[in-house]
């Protein structure tokens, strides 16, 4: 039922968290208001309980440690569906290969899920922990949109909400003279993310030209003429969304010649796409076109005025979807 696929999603949004807490400067002053310290607060991955644990089990309170405060850790908390974000499970779309153009990837549209972080603040002076809070703070109102690049086959980036939901603080100085003081802010935060499924080939199954030939007589080593046809897939509907132009007036089911509002981005012997009615120009005159209806089994229906017409090229082409009702472009040679 499942193919591997790996995306690191999961992996991207944590690590995009992080670097938004990976800068924080705080700075100490001497009782005459002097700067005498300027200290860039470490950031780690890892539970809080850790370090606490870290701080408390040193054996030698008097000697330097490579972990001092303040310093701050983040960890990724949960993860639960956002059924408010939910979105056709069946619907798909389809992008250019962003490596070289030439091959079209599809993919279903993504699952909203949400990621729940904790971000630890531990400082030995409360004016320290002060200063680190301060410099988050005012970014989340109550969110903050970090644009992250969900899925690198497809270049695929979106702007994901980190909501700040709450804030609490703890001051663990307990026990004997001995025992080092921690005060411990934690910031707690949604980030509202999406999960792809894997990217396939869009025209993985589509044959892109078919030729036949066709030799006269009976003997084939000694034919008079050689007779070839081919046929390559083209699109009967627009997939790149362009508007070229739109309708002045309204056309009925029967009209075949109709005027636009700039005709100069047409072309005659083209196909356009006005509202899923795939229509052939057979001539353009001034911003008048004649065309013929209904082409390649689409319905004529009636436009209204101001109907978006979009043209249908070799980008369109190149987007065919598998299974698709594509026309075909015939030469003979």
């Amino acid at each position: 039922m499942f193919e591997y696929f790996y995306n690191e999603i999961l992996r991207r949004t944590i690590i995009s968290f992080g670097t938004l807490f990976n800068s924080i400067t705080i700075k100490q002053t001497n009782s005459s208001d002097n700067v005498v310290n300027v200290i860039r607060v470490p950031l780690a991955y890892g539970p809080t309980q850790k370090f606490l644990a870290r701080l408390e089990q040193s054996p030698n309170l008097n000697k330097s440690t490579a972990l001092t405060l303040p310093r701050m850790s983040f960890e990724m908390t949960g993860l639960t569906y956002d059924p408010s974000r939910k979105v056709s499970t069946t619907q798909q779309y389809t992008v250019k290969d962003p490596t070289d153009g030439t091959e079209s990837k599809k993919v279903y549209m993504p699952v909203p899920y949400n990621m729940q972080f904790e971000l630890s603040i531990m400082s030995k002076l409360n004016d320290d922990a002060l200063q680190i809070v301060e410099q988050i703070l005012p970014y989340f109102q109550p969110s903050y949109n970090l644009s992250v690049e969900l899925v690198e086959e497809i270049q695929e980036k979106r702007d994901i909400p980190i909501i700040l939901e709450n804030i609490t603080m703890q001051d663990d100085y307990e026990g004997d003279f001995t025992t080092r003081r921690v005060l411990l802010y934690t910031l707690r935060f949604t980030a509202k993310t999406y999960l792809f499924g894997p990217a396939t080939s869009a025209t993985k199954d589509i044959i892109k030209r078919a030729t036949v030939s066709y030799l006269t007589g009976t003997d084939t080593t000694n034919t008079t003429r050689e007779l070839s046809y081919s046929a390559t897939p083209r699109a009967i509907k627009n997939y790149t969304g362009d508007v070229v132009t739109t309708l002045t007036a309204d056309i009925t089911k029967t009209t075949k010649s109709f005027e636009v509002e700039d005709a100069s981005g047409l072309t005659a012997k083209t196909y356009i796409d006005v509202e899923e009615e795939e229509m052939y120009i057979t001539s353009i005159t001034g911003n008048k076109i004649t065309v013929n209806r209904g082409q390649d089994g689409t319905t004529i229906v009636e436009h209204l005025r101001g109907a978006p017409v979009h043209i249908i090229n070799a980008s369109d082409n190149a987007l065919i979807e598998e299974g698709d009702d594509f026309g075909f472009s015939g030469t003979i040679s």
